[in-house]
């Protein structure tokens, strides 16, 4: 069975405050903390000799590689990235940064889940990024509303119990 999946689409380039803040201390983290930790263990593992046959030497230049590949990637990221603030012009209906409250139809059992950009998602923390379906079918819609997403386990329907943003009591 091939892995080959079709390519997808550039993300969209949202994010809410909090979650700038925390890849602007992801990438400060790895640029004044790790990398130098990393480059000092690397340097210490070449002064022991023959690096072809020096685990650590190995080691410590892939973790440096992968700190250096993040770096790249945060610095470019965090660039593009626009910063969503404050409320929509219509806090009544869905949009980035709502927190969405969801019934499923067919059983009855209620969800939470924030609308959030893709750099943030969190689906432990109910956070699904607006390029997701779910996310993508909620655009725009309001309490009472009944919406059909197609998921990973087939298509399911939910009617929208509740929308509220973050600066409102929680």
């Amino acid at each position: 069975m091939p892995r080959w999946r079709a390519a997808q689409g550039p993300s969209t380039a949202l994010i809410t405050r909090e979650g700038q803040e925390r890849l602007k201390a992801e990438l400060d983290e790895l640029w004044r903390v790790r990398r130098p930790e990393v480059v000092q263990a690397l340097a210490a593992a070449a002064a022991e000799g023959d690096r072809s046959e020096n685990a650590e030497y190995s080691y410590r230049k892939k973790q440096l590689g992968e700190i250096d590949r993040r770096v790249r990637y945060l610095t470019k990221r965090l660039e593009v990235l626009k910063v969503v603030e404050g409320r929509p012009a219509d806090p009544t209906a869905v949009f980035f940064g709502a927190w969405v409250t969801l019934e499923d139809e067919d059983d009855g059992r209620q969800a939470t889940y924030r609308i959030v950009g893709p750099d943030e998602s969190d689906a432990g923390r109910g956070w699904i990024s607006i390029d997701a379906p779910l996310a993508r079918a909620l655009l725009g819609k309001r309490v009472e509303d009944s919406i059909e997403a197609v998921l990973p386990g087939g298509a399911v329907r939910f009617t929208v119990v509740a929308v509220r943003y973050e600066d409102e009591a929680q």
